[in-house]
C-alpha cells in the first residue's frame, strides 16, 4: 500500500517512518528544500511529558486579562477582521471549562508518556543524535501562589506514571548549579527527572536521512495546490515543483501533517479543522561561558519561557501570538525572550550572536492533536499538535501507522478521531 505524506516537519518525517517501518510504501512531499525548515526549526527543544496542562485551562481568561496591553505577553491575541480566529477563541474558552480541560489533560498525558517510550525505542534501534540530553526539565516558580499548585501537579503526573517532585530553591540549585544567582528569588520548582530536551530540526533531518535509507522518497521543492477528489476519495494530489511546472501524485493513501497551512487545503473537502496558527518565537546564542549556562532544560512557569542546552548553544523559546499566517520577527518579543536570559543568566550566552526565529504552531483549541482517518476513506490526519509537537510527534506517528494498519494504538486513552479508536 503506497501513502504519501503531505509535510515533510517532525509530525511529517515521524509519520513516514513508522509507516514505512509497518510494512507501507511511504512518499513525503514538501515545499521546502529540505525537512524541518519551518514549525520544526527552532523550537525550544523539550520533551516535555511533565506538562500535559494545555493552555486552555480555567486560569486561562483571566490570566490572558492580566497580560492586555503588554507587548512582551507570554500569550497575546492581535485581533483580526477572521473568522477563523474568533472561532477559535471562542472554542478555546470553552476548552477553559474544568471538566474539558481536565479531559484535555488526561489524554495529552497518556500520549506523551508513549511518545517518550517510543522516542528512547527509536533512538536505540538507529543510534540517532541531535544533541538531547537526559537530564529532565526543571519547572521554576518565582511566586508562592504559583509554586504553591506544584504539589498538586505532582499528584496528577503521578496518576499518569510520570515522575516529578516538588523542590525548594536550594533543591533547584542543587539540581541545575547555574540557578545559584536566582535562589533568593525563587519559590521553588518541580523537577522531573525523565524528561529530555533536543534540537528538533536535527533530529529530523537526521531521521529523514534514515527514513531514505529504508525507502521512503522525498519530493523536496515541491508545492501542494489542491487534493483531487473523485467521489468519495481522494484521487491525487496536484502539485508544483520548483521550475513551476504542476504534475499529479498518486497513491493508495493520503496522510494530512502540514500543520497551520492543512487546514486551507481540506476546506474544499468538506473538512474543516479546528487548528489556528499560534506564533512562537525563539532565540539562540553561543553558549559563552559553560559556567553560568544551565544544562538542565527550564521552564519559567511564570513568564511561559524554557530553556534549553543544545550542545555549545542555548535555545529560549516562548510567546504565543495569535495573529493569523504572519511570520513576521516583531522585534520587542524577541527582545522580551533575550532580556529573560541576560537577568536570569547573565554571562551565560553571547547576545550580539543572537538568532531569533518565529514559526507557526498549529493549534486546536484544545491542545489535542488530530490524529486519525477524515471524513475521506483514503484522508488521514496526523497535526494540530501545538506548542506539543517535539513531545508528541513519535507517539503521534506510531499510533497513526498502528490505525492505518488496522490495529488498535497502546494509547487507550487518547481520543482518536471518531471510527478510528
Amino acid at each position: 500500500m503506497h501513502v504519501i505524506v503531505l509535510g515533510a516537519g517532525i509530525t511529517g518525517v515521524t509519520t513516514a517512518w513508522y509507516l514505512s517501518q509497518a510494512g507501507f510504501e511511504v512518499s513525503v512531499i514538501d515545499r521546502q528544500p529540505a525537512a524541518a525548515l519551518e514549525t520544526s526549526f527552532a523550537n525550544g527543544g523539550q520533551i516535555s511529558v511533565s506538562h500535559p496542562e494545555p493552555w486552555a485551562n480555567p486560569a486561562a481568561p483571566l490570566t490572558a486579562l492580566r497580560w492586555l496591553g503588554r507587548k512582551d505577553a507570554p500569550l497575546l491575541l492581535r485581533p483580526r477582521l477572521d473568522a477563523a480566529q474568533w472561532r477559535w477563541v471562542l472554542a478555546f474558552l470553552r476548552e477553559c471549562l474544568p471538566q474539558r480541560s481536565r479531559r484535555n489533560t488526561d489524554a495529552i498525558a497518556s500520549l506523551a508518556v508513549h511518545s517518550a517510550e517510543r522516542l528512547r525505542a527509536l533512538r536505540a534501534a538507529t543510534g540517532i543524535t541531535y544533541d538531547h540530553l537526559e537530564r529532565g526539565i526543571l519547572h521554576l516558580f518565582f511566586s508562592e501562589k504559583e509554586f504553591g499548585h506544584a504539589r498538586e501537579r505532582v499528584a496528577m503526573l503521578a496518576s499518569h506514571g510520570i515522575r516529578a517532585e516538588a523542590c525548594s530553591p536550594a533543591g533547584c540549585v542543587r539540581i541545575e548549579p547555574a540557578l545559584a544567582g536566582l535562589r533568593s528569588e525563587l519559590a521553588g520548582g518541580l523537577y522531573a527527572p525523565d524528561d529530555e530536551s533536543g534540537d528538533a530540526h536535527r533530529f529530523t533531518q537526521a531521521l529523514a536521512d534514515h527514513a531514505r535509507a529504508a525507502g521512503v522518497r522525498f519530493h523536496f521543492r515541491t508545492t501542494v495546490s489542491r487534493i483531487a477528489r473523485l467521489g468519495g476519495r481522494v484521487d491525487g494530489i496536484e502539485v508544483t515543483d520548483e521550475a513551476g511546472r504542476p504534475g499529479i501524485l498518486t497513491a493508495d493513501a493520503y496522510v494530512l501533517c502540514l500543520g497551520s497551512y492543512g487546514t486551507r487545503l481540506v476546506a474544499p473537502l468538506g473538512e474543516h479543522l479546528p487548528i489556528y496558527p499560534v506564533k512562537g518565537y525563539s532565540v539562540t546564542v553561543p553558549v559563552a561561558d559553560p559556567t553560568r549556562a544551565p544544562c538542565v532544560s527550564l521552564t519559567d512557569e511564570s513568564r511561559r519561557i524554557v530553556c534549553s542546552r543544545l550542545g555549545d548553544r542555548l535555545r529560549i523559546a516562548g510567546t504565543a501570538e495569535l495573529s493569523g499566517f504572519d511570520t513576521t520577527l516583531r522585534p520587542e518579543r524577541c527582545r522580551s525572550i533575550l532580556d529573560w536570559l541576560d537577568s536570569r543568566f547573565p554571562g551565560a550566552g553571547d547576545s550580539a550572536k543572537a538568532q531569533m526565529w518565529a514559526g507557526l504552531r498549529p493549534a486546536t483549541p484544545g491542545n489535542l492533536p488530530l490524529i486519525g482517518r477524515s471524513r475521506l476513506p483514503n484522508l488521514w490526519y496526523n497535526t494540530g499538535h501545538g506548542t506539543l509537537g517535539w513531545t508528541l510527534a513519535c507517539g503521534s506517528a506510531d499510533s497513526l501507522a498502528e490505525l492505518m494498519a488496522g490495529r488498535r494504538p497502546k494509547v487507550a486513552a487518547f481520543p482518536f478521531l471518531p471510527g478510528d479508536h
